[in-house]
């Protein structure tokens, strides 16, 4: 078997975050150096919290490093309404981890085990990109140590603003710096996320399970659900941090096309926005493989299978 895909898992946890995070510690293709946390859907004591929780519940074994506290720039928003005031409402977790997180900043953490490294660590960010876009302003030495940057954020619509997604709106100038750092980029946007819809009989799958992490999975998606109905009229919750996680695993799951993307820092109604250039007008260097498409099926198929 070929080896390992070493990755830092940054995010903001979140429901999707949480099963992205189950998805990476249940596959032999991939090892986690780390997580770090960063403020997102909820305060970064929030969402290292649930990170920890999340770990607890896994007996994962890695590093959790805490990040950045708010963005770059502009001032800080959340989405209770979406994740609930916890960040992760819905399963009944214990309120205090067993797990601690360590005792060093998360940009300090994704320096020095890039440089340790020898060039392989992919970063997988699943909220704003602020810890990334920080580490490569301190020690912009990392670049040619980053294999990969695969992110959850942008889109050709928005889902905060009507052009802007949430995790690209909340640090619009963290986002700039990383798509323009020279790291390839691999791209989940709204456009493949809103694909990867929970349905009744996925949900129902999840339940004939009948493990812990099943039953922790659909008491997180039941919530999301129910969210989504809510706040947007959807039928189902969709995985939008999972995907990243399935690319690693097998990249043949979703279709690709490499274009430039550029990202809006100054417009009074498109602030946030991931302006992706798909017919090729602007001539620009295409810096971005920009995720178009996935099958379903066997995204779903994946899932199950990690969580038997």
């Amino acid at each position: 078997m070929s080896e390992k895909r070493k990755v830092i898992l940054d995010c903001d946890p979140g429901h999707d975050d949480a099963i992205s995070i189950i998805l990476a510690a249940s596959s032999d293709r991939i090892q986690i150096e780390g997580i770090t946390t960063v403020a997102g859907n909820v305060e970064l004591e929030k969402t290292t919290l649930n990170a920890l929780k999340v770990c607890d519940l896994l007996g994962l074994d890695v590093p959790v490093a805490r990040g950045a506290e708010q963005p770059l720039v502009k001032v800080r928003e959340f989405a209770p309404d979406i994740h609930g005031d916890s960040g992760l409402d819905g399963p009944q977790l214990p309120k205090v981890p067993q797990k601690k997180a360590i005792d060093q900043h998360a940009v300090d953490f994704i320096i020095e085990r890039l440089l340790a490294s020898d060039g392989e660590i992919t970063l997988v960010p699943t909220g704003p990109l602020t810890n990334i876009a920080l580490a490569l302003q301190k020690e912009p030495a990392i670049v040619e140590k980053i294999q990969e940057i695969v992110l959850m954020g942008g889109g050709t619509f928005g889902n905060w603003t009507p052009t802007a997604e949430f995790n690209i709106y909340v640090d619009a100038e963290a986002a700039e710096l990383v798509f323009n750092s020279g790291v390839p980029v691999t791209m989940f946007g709204l456009d493949v996320t809103h694909q990867a819809i929970t349905t009744p009989a996925i949900l129902e799958q999840i339940a004939s399970i009948g493990s812990p992490i099943s039953e922790f999975v659909g008491e997180l998606l039941a919530y999301f659900t129910k969210t989504y109905k809510d706040v947007f009229g959807f039928e189902g919750a969709p995985i939008h941090d999972a995907c990243t996680i399935a690319y690693l695993i097998d990249e043949s799951i979703f279709e690709f096309e490499t274009v430039r993307v550029d990202i809006e820092t100054k417009g009074e109604f498109t602030y946030g926005t991931t302006c992706v250039d798909l017919l090729h007008v602007t001539g620009r260097e295409p810096n971005v493989k920009f995720t178009r498409g996935i099958d379903q099926e066997r995204f779903w198929g994946l899932l199950l299978s990690a969580l038997n």
